[in-house]
Parts: structure tokens; sequence; C-alpha cells
């Protein structure tokens, strides 16, 4: 699990600065400017897990519908923690206030199609992540001892992303239980 919030966060990162780097071109910035801010890795570290576990619940919805409860989650997310960043910090480390469309200052109702497009990624996203995640795992000394001495959990047959990221999450449960 620590992998794939790390690995999210740095997708949010990512994603945030080619989405203000356009948004400055398209501003005329000849530079691109673009910028985030050091908080935003938990807070998408954290929240793409959480979509992880909506995800789970949603899943015999069809997938535009299960976007749009995405976006949900990832505007209360945002509400949420710049909420309390603002409460800790004494503001909000992105203020919405000078715009139209923000609610408190603290998040924009006219981003809802760039949320609602991050929203549709997440699935593919999350696929490509587990199976990267999986596959490193099985690459370390601790699963192939594990493997050896038998000590696997039942895997589920592979070539499907996210019954290897099940395996992995197994695999990481059973290697944490026999941890000292």
């Amino acid at each position: 699990m620590l992998s794939r919030f790390l690995l999210y966060g740095c997708t949010g990162w990512v994603l945030e600065v080619l989405f203000t780097g356009a948004g400055a071109a398209l501003s005329r910035d000849r530079s691109a400017t673009a910028r985030t801010y050091l908080w935003m890795h938990p807070i998408y570290g954290g929240t793409a897990l959480a979509l992880e576990e909506v995800s789970a619940r949603l899943k015999p919805l069809p997938r535009p519908l299960r976007a749009l409860a995405y976006t949900a989650l990832i505007f209360g997310a945002e509400y949420a923690t710049g909420w309390m960043l603002r409460k800790l910090l004494g503001r909000c480390p992105w203020d919405y206030a000078p715009h139209r469309w923000s609610v408190h200052g603290l998040i924009r109702l006219d981003y809802a199609p760039a949320w609602y497009l991050t929203a549709l990624m997440f699935e593919p996203v999350r696929d490509g992540l587990l199976h990267v995640t999986s596959e490193a795992l099985r690459h370390t000394p601790e699963y192939r001892e594990a493997e050896q001495a038998g000590e696997l959990p039942v895997c589920l047959p592979e070539g499907q992303a996210e019954q290897a990221g099940v395996v992995a999450s197994r695999f990481e449960q059973a290697h944490s239980e026999a941890a000292p």
C-alpha cells in the first residue's frame, strides 16, 4: 500500500504540473510556468487510496457513473484538506477565492470537467500501478524466499493487474504478520 501511496502522490504531482503548466501557456506565459505544493503529494496519495476503496464498491456500475462518484470524492478531499490546511497553517496553499465558481476559496466547480477526466483515468492508472508494484514485489528477495518456503498465500491467476494487486496485498500482509 505504501508503494501505491507514493506512486499515486507522484502521479498527482505530474498531472498538476502538466495542468498548471498548460494553463499558464494558454495564458500566454511563454515559459509555461507550472507549480504544485509539497502538501499535494500526501493529498493525492491518500485520495487515490480512498478511490481504490470506492472503486471496489462501485464495480457493478458503468465506468462513467463511477467516474462521477470519484469526481465527488476528489472535490470532497480537496475541500477537506484545504480546510484542514487553512486551520493548521492559517491559509490554504491554493486560494481559489478570486474565481467565480469558487466554494470558500477551497475548490473550483469549473474544474469539474478536469476532475472528471482525471477520474476517468483513475482505473487505468490504478491497474498500471498495481501491475508495476506487483511485478516489482515478485522480484524481491523476501518474495522469492517466501515462494521457496511455500509461505505465500494462495495466488490468483496472473494476467490481470487488479488480481496481481490482490496477490501483492496478500503477500505484504503475510510478510508483515511473519515479521518479528
